[in-house]
């Protein structure tokens, strides 16, 4: 998404206000709660000491009595008859009285004893009030500098923003970065941002070149390969209608296997360069037929080996797409069989919805399973045939129609590969 980045900035914003704005109200809640009642206690000491002061200049004085505040006055010899019945039983100090809701500082001097009453829900309302207001402020305050500082960051995020924005409209197959050119950058893309855009410019272009000169590298070896071949393939056709012995006319069958052979491979790698919305030229098939010319062609490769090829079709299936893909496909496995089998067994099933290649060879370990269908690799570089490229291409061209190709193996056992024609 070309906004992903703001939201994120946006998301992580809102998360650190929302926290800073919890841990300030939690934070003001435990100091309120913490020193509203000390607040009041030296409140009243202070108010005591005074009155105390007073009373020494003038014994006539009268304690104190306001809106917040009642105080009684038992001087030393006089009962406490005129007390409240609550404040009697009070030990000189400071007191919390819940059930009344009342704040009690009890102070006892040589001439007698002064009690002041505190309204505990003014003490609260009080602390409520001067804690509020500096959370609010605190509040305020935090909000504007996030905002602030959040404007300033979409504002210095938005040339990346616009950068990604242009890179998501990108056709893969054929990427249009001239709106990445210097000339077109809006003015607002500058330092970083604007070399992104000329790094990512350079770097496409380079790409679409390198896959364009890949593409007609391709395209022109196919068609030149095709020459040569076509040459090869009218030479052994008029050979064989000559009077030959038997073993030139099994070369000229062999040169013949090869040219077709070829001619399936060169398709195989225009249907790869083309685009995957380029539909190939296809056909109804019989796999089974394939399969079965294939497994002739191997036998050739079995010559002096104590290896049996059986070829066992439970099912006839057909299949919609360019035969000689197939050929290709049927090939590369039976060819890997062949190489990696010097005695045992190559079984060859077709079945309804796969195609199974069976062998008693050499196997694979785990680590080669996991590197079978890189280019150029090979389980065993020691054999004089292959170049590592034949699972590679199975895979490239099971993938372009939709089939699944899957190996099992074991090291010394052998190996199981089957295309599945429903992935």
């Amino acid at each position: 998404m070309p906004q992903e980045l703001s939201r994120k900035i946006r998301i992580a914003f809102i998360i650190q206000v929302v926290l800073a704005s919890v841990a300030i109200m939690t934070a003001g809640y435990l100091v309120a709660a913490v020193s509203k009642f000390s607040l009041v206690s030296s409140a009243l000491h202070e108010e005591a000491a005074h009155f105390w002061q007073l009373y020494d200049a003038s014994p006539a004085q009268p304690p104190p009595n306001t809106f917040n505040l009642r105080s009684y006055l038992v001087l030393r010899g006089q009962s406490d008859l005129l007390l409240p019945e609550k404040l009697r039983p009070l030990a000189p100090g400071f007191h919390e009285l819940k059930q009344e809701d009342l704040l009690v500082l009890v102070d006892v001097q040589p001439a007698g004893r002064l009690y002041l009453v505190f309204l505990r829900s003014q003490a609260e309302k009080l602390a409520l009030l001067f804690g509020a207001l500096p959370i609010m402020l605190t509040l305020i305050a935090l909000y504007m500098v996030s905002w602030l500082t959040y404007r300033t960051s979409k504002r210095l995020v938005s040339p990346v923003i616009w950068v990604g924005e242009q890179v998501r409209r990108w056709d893969p197959r054929r990427p249009d970065v001239s709106g990445l050119r210097p000339e077109e950058l809006p003015a607002d893309v500058k330092g970083e941002a604007r070399e992104l855009a000329a790094a990512l410019h350079g770097l496409v272009e380079r790409v679409s070149e390198h896959v364009a000169r890949e593409r007609d590298f391709t395209r022109d070896a196919s068609h030149e390969l095709r020459t040569p071949l076509t040459v090869i393939r009218v030479a052994s056709d008029m050979a064989m209608d000559e009077e030959t012995t038997p073993r030139v006319a099994r070369s000229l069958q062999r040169i013949q296997r090869a040219g077709r052979d070829m001619e399936a491979v060169i398709d195989a790698f225009l249907i790869l360069a083309r685009e995957a919305e380029v539909e190939p030229q296809s056909e109804d098939f019989d796999v089974a037929e394939i399969v079965l010319d294939e497994a002739e062609s191997a036998r050739a490769l079995l010559v002096g080996k104590q290896v049996d090829l059986e070829v066992i079709c439970n099912a006839q299936p057909r299949l919609h797409a360019p035969p000689r893909v197939m050929h290709v496909v049927v090939s590369n496995l039976l060819r890997n069989a062949c190489s990696y089998t010097d005695a045992g067994r190559i079984e060859v099933r077709v079945e309804q919805d796969r195609v199974t290649v069976r062998d008693t060879g050499i196997g694979m370990s785990e680590a080669a399973m996991v590197r079978a269908f890189e280019p150029f690799y090979r389980a065993d570089p020691s054999r004089p045939y292959g170049t590592g490229l034949g699972l590679s291409i199975v895979s490239r061209l099971c993938r372009r129609f939709g089939w699944k190709v899957e190996l099992e193996s074991v090291e010394g056992v052998g190996t199981i590969a089957t295309i599945r024609f429903c992935a």
